[in-house]
């Protein structure tokens, strides 16, 4: 048995749709709301809150392998239940942010995840990937009114990553040999700056978005209202005001491990453009 938490999810939805076409197991996928969940075929629904880890005790029964993104829940807690329930594997969603800004607190809270599944005794697979495609959909409530995309260091590019193809490489490390006891670091196949990106957006729109360039001090106002300071202090030197060469190097990891060539950003559009209408 696979258990999927976060299934309903950017990366989990599509990592349930690839593992029902490749899997030879049972599959579970964790949501907090099972009636409103809808799942491929033959994939058990099972109701859990990363939130309360004691919802996931019944959802870890039989469990083998355990697909989890970090700092979502008490991680801790959550992999103590794992261990005591008979886990032998758990592949993590971190952040790449562990290797590039170690000195960050969400990168430190991510480390520290990484390090109790190492020390946990289950078999490990652990995922660091840049930042997500999916995280344009910040904009997507301007864009539908017509407003500006207020942007702070709008030409600074990062090799965004489609979350579909943070599945399909949890995917391979849940179902294939080879990747215990493995740290894959992930990109997009490209470098995009967030200005491209909404050009993107409006070739796909056919319209259109106008960008305001706004300053640091101004996007952190708004963001930390959002996801408080420090969170904010951190998205904001990762996305523009304190990159390194580490951050910026676009990896060929997704089409080494999965055999196919990473998703780019304009294919995520194209799936996502409604979004933004």
């Amino acid at each position: 048995m696979i258990l999927v938490t976060g299934a309903t999810g950017n990366i989990g939805s599509a990592l349930l749709k690839e593992l029902h076409q490749h899997a030879t197991e049972p599959l579970r996928g964790l949501t907090r709301d099972p009636a409103r969940a809808t799942f491929p075929e033959g994939v058990e629904p099972h109701a859990g809150d990363l939130a309360q880890p004691a919802s996931l005790k019944s959802a870890l029964r039989g469990v083998r392998s355990l697909f989890l993104v970090s700092r979502l829940g008490a991680d801790a807690d959550i992999l103590e239940l794992a261990r005591e329930a008979g886990v032998e594997h758990v592949v993590l969603v971190s952040s790449i942010t562990v290797r590039t800004h170690p000195r960050l607190g969400p990168a430190a809270e991510n480390q520290a995840v990484e390090q109790s599944l190492k020390d946990s005794g289950m078999a490990w697979t652990i995922l660091q990937p840049t930042q997500f495609a999916s995280n344009t959909l910040w904009w997507a409530a301007s864009i539908r009114e017509r407003q500006a995309v207020r942007l702070p260091y709008a030409d600074t590019g990062l090799p965004t990553i489609h979350p579909a193809d943070i599945a399909s490489v949890a995917r391979v490390a849940l179902t294939e040999p080879g990747h215990h006891g493995r740290t894959h670091a992930l990109t997009g196949p490209e470098r995009l700056s967030a200005r491209q990106q909404v050009e993107a957006i409006a070739a796909a729109l056919g319209r259109e978005v106008p960008i305001v360039e706004i300053s640091r001090e101004e996007a952190h106002r708004r963001m930390a209202v959002v996801m408080g300071e420090e969170t904010a202090d951190a998205v904001l030197d990762v996305t523009g005001g304190d990159v390194n060469e580490e951050l910026l190097t676009v990896r060929d990891t997704v089409s080494r491990v999965t055999g196919s060539p990473g998703r780019t950003f304009a294919q995520w559009v194209s799936e996502n453009v409604a979004a933004f209408r």
